[in-house]
């Protein structure tokens, strides 16, 4: 078989993989893990009521063929944008790949499911609660980020 031909089936099949097990794989966090999740941040970053890192990260790819310049980036290569959502000990709790490398982070998170489930509070984040050593409101939890995030 020719290489356009294996690459075609290799990417065919990866999509059919990830497809089928993501949800088995890497499960929308539930309330209680993102309570635990916000408490490993409080332990190691004393950081309260925060339940997660949002970053993209591009990934070096050939240009595809007939592209032009979407997946060219402002670091001056073509790529795919990886965006994930990751906890204190830097593991992953939900991933989106294959955005245009050119595309800017906060477009990228406007455009993603991860976007849309923070938006429409999808995601059963816990409800605000009292920052430690506080008599205050109780304060939302939050998502850190970048510059490149609102």
């Amino acid at each position: 078989m020719g290489t356009s031909t294996i690459s075609g089936v290799v990417r065919d099949t990866c999509a059919a993989i990830w497809l089928t097990r993501k949800a088995s794989v890497l499960p929308p966090p539930t309330r209680q893990q993102w309570l635990d999740i916000s408490h490993g941040f409080l332990e190691r970053a004393q950081f309260p009521n925060c339940i997660g890192a949002l970053d993209g990260k591009h990934i070096r790819v050939k240009k595809p063929p007939n592209s032009g310049f979407q997946y060219y980036n402002y670091k001056q290569f073509f790529s795919v944008v990886l965006l994930a959502f990751a906890d204190i000990n830097y593991r992953f709790i939900i991933v989106e790949i294959g955005y245009y490398g050119s595309a800017a982070d906060v477009r990228i998170l406007r455009a993603s499911r991860i976007g849309r489930w923070l938006q429409s509070n999808q995601l059963d984040v816990p409800q605000p609660a009292i920052l430690p050593s506080s008599t205050g409101p109780p304060a939302p939890y939050v998502v850190v980020g970048d510059e490149g995030y609102k």
